[in-house]
C-alpha cells in the first residue's frame, strides 16, 4: 500500500512539473532578465529608472509565476505565509509598471496614478495579513481595469505619434488580450497564455529602455564632446608663463572643479620693469560661469590702458560688466607692481585679500570695494605699498579658503597664511604646487575651482 501511495505520489508530482515547466522556465528568465537589468545599472554606476522598473516589474512576475506552480500544491499545507503570499504579489506586480510608464513619460505623476499605486499597495499588505480574499480580488480588478484605461487615454490624447508608446502599447494589448483569454477560458488543466504575453509586454519594455539608454548615451557622449572643446577654450584664453624679467618671477595654477570653471587669471602688463597680475572668480560653476569668465576676460583687456591704475581698470570692467552677466557676479582683484618707483598698488572688488609674505612674515593687502557686475557707476579705490626686494605676493581664488575636510572644518585664512609662509626656500612655481597640494590634501573633495597666482620681487642686480 505505501509503495503504492508513493507511486501515485510521484506521478503527482511528475505530472505537475511537466504542466509548470514552461512557467517555472518563464519565471526563472523573467527574473534573471531583473537581475541582469539591476547589474547593469550597477556596472554603469548610474541609476536608470526605466531599466529599474522595469527589473522589479519583470522580478515580481516571475516570483509570482513560481508561487502559481502546481507543484507547490501537492502534498501536505504548504502553509500560512506561502498561501498569503500568492495573492499578494498579484497586488505588487502593478506597482513597478505604473512607475516604469511614469519614468518614461507615458503616464503624468498625476494624484490619481499615486492613489492606484496606494490602492494595489494596501491590497498587498491586506493580502499577507488576511490572505485571499474576494473583495480584495473585485477591488484589484476594477483599480487594474481603471489604471489600463488611463493608460489608452492618454496614447488618445497624443496629438504626435510616439515610436516607444507604440511599441509598449502593441505589448500591453498582447499581454491584456491574453489574460483575458485565460480568465474567460480557464481550465485548470489548460496551459496559460498570460506569461506568453508577458514576455511580449517585457520584450518591448526592454526594446524601450535599452534605445532609450542608448540614445541618451549618445547624447552625454556629444556633451563630453562639447565640455573637452570648451575646456580647451577655455585654456587657452588663460595666458602662457610670464616671460623672463629682471624684477619679477611668477607663477600660476588653476584646478578647475569641472572641465570649464568661473576662475580666471591674466598678466595684463608682463616686462622687466612692472607687471599687471589680475585674478577673478565668477560666481556659479560649469559652463555659465565659464562664458561669463569670458567676458571678464575681453573687459579686462579693454581697460588695459589704465593697467597702472587698478582702481580706474576695476571700475572700467565694472562699467562694461553691468547688465551683460545674466546676475552672476564676478570677484576680482588687480594688482600693478612698478620696479622703477618700487611701488605696490592693489585694488580689489569683494576678493580675498591679497597675501604678502616679507622677512618670513604674511600680512593681508585688504582694499575692497563691490563686485563687479552688480551695481551700475561703482567705483574703487588703490592702496600703495613700498616694494622690498624678496617680497612675494599671493592672488587666489575663495577656493582655497572654504575648501573642507572630512569634518567639515574650513582650510581658511590662517592655514593658508602658514602655507604661504613655509614656500619661503621655494621658488614661485614650486611654491604654487605645494599650496594647491596642501589644499587637496585637506579637502574631502574639491568643490570649487582652484586658482593660486605668485610672484616674487627680486633685486635687479
Amino acid at each position: 500500500m505505501i509503495m503504492i501511495e508513493a507511486q501515485a505520489a510521484v506521478k503527482d508530482v511528475l505530472r505537475a512539473f511537466q504542466q509548470d515547466a514552461p512557467y517555472l522556465f518563464l519565471g526563472a528568465a523573467f527574473a534573471t532578465v531583473g537581475i541582469v537589468s539591476i547589474a547593469f545599472c550597477a556596472v554603469r554606476r548610474r541609476f536608470d529608472p526605466l531599466l529599474v522598473w522595469m527589473a522589479i516589474f519583470a522580478g515580481l512576475y516571475g516570483l509570482q509565476l513560481w508561487l502559481s506552480a502546481h507543484i507547490l500544491r501537492i502534498g501536505p499545507q504548504t502553509g500560512v505565509l506561502l498561501n498569503h503570499l500568492r495573492p499578494a504579489i498579484d497586488y505588487l506586480v502593478p506597482i513597478p509598471a505604473f512607475r516604469f510608464f511614469q519614468a518614461a513619460g507615458f503616464l503624468k505623476q498625476t494624484r490619481l496614478g499615486l492613489a492606484i499605486q496606494a490602492v494595489f499597495l494596501c491590497l498587498f499588505l491586506g493580502a499577507l495579513v488576511f490572505g485571499p480574499l474576494q473583495l480584495f480580488s473585485v477591488i484589484g480588478g476594477v483599480v487594474v481595469s481603471g489604471g489600463l484605461w488611463l493608460l489608452f487615454a492618454r496614447s488618445l490624447g497624443k496629438k504626435k505619434k510616439d515610436r516607444d508608446f507604440i511599441v509598449v502599447r502593441a505589448g500591453l494589448l498582447c499581454f491584456v488580450a491574453l489574460a483575458l483569454l485565460d480568465s474567460v477560458v480557464f481550465v485548470d488543466w489548460m496551459p496559460k497564455s498570460e506569461p506568453y504575453g508577458f514576455a511580449i509586454l517585457l520584450g518591448c519594455l526592454g526594446y524601450v529602455s535599452a534605445r532609450r539608454i542608448l540614445e541618451h548615451d549618445v547624447e552625454l557622449s556629444e556633451i563630453q564632446k562639447e565640455l573637452e572643446l570648451a575646456r580647451s577654450i577655455q585654456l587657452s584664453i588663460l595666458p602662457a608663463a610670464f616671460p623672463d624679467s629682471k624684477h619679477f618671477r611668477v607663477a600660476a595654477r588653476y584646478v578647475p572643479m569641472t572641465s570649464v570653471a568661473g576662475d580666471l587669471y591674466d598678466f595684463l602688463v608682463a616686462g622687466d620693469d612692472e607687471a599687471g597680475l589680475l585674478i577673478a572668480d565668477v560666481s556659479g560653476h560649469g559652463v555659465p560661469a565659464a562664458l561669463i569668465a569670458s567676458m571678464v576676460k575681453m573687459a579686462a583687456i579693454s581697460q588695459r590702458p589704465n593697467a597702472a591704475n587698478p582702481a580706474q581698470l576695476l571700475t572700467g570692467m565694472n562699467a562694461a560688466l553691468c547688465g551683460n552677466t545674466q546676475g552672476q557676479f564676478v570677484t576680482a582683484a588687480y594688482a600693478y607692481l612698478d620696479a622703477r618707483a618700487g611701488e605696490l598698488r592693489y585694488a580689489a572688488a569683494g576678493h580675498p585679500a591679497m597675501l604678502l609674505l616679507r622677512d618670513g612674515n604674511v600680512t593681508e593687502v585688504v582694499e575692497n570695494g563691490m563686485i563687479l557686475a552688480a551695481l551700475d557707476g561703482a567705483s574703487y579705490t588703490q592702496a600703495v605699498l613700498q616694494l622690498r626686494p624678496g617680497d612675494r605676493l599671493m592672488l587666489y581664488t575663495d577656493g582655497l579658503l572654504e575648501a573642507r575636510d572630512a569634518e567639515g572644518a574650513l582650510f581658511g585664512g590662517d592655514l593658508l597664511s602658514a602655507a604661504l609662509r613655509r614656500t619661503a626656500g621655494a621658488s614661485p612655481s614650486g611654491a604654487a604646487d605645494g599650496l594647491i597640494a596642501q589644499v587637496q590634501a585637506w579637502a574631502r573633495s574639491q568643490d570649487d575651482d582652484l586658482t593660486v597666482l605668485i610672484c616674487d620681487y627680486l633685486d635687479a642686480s
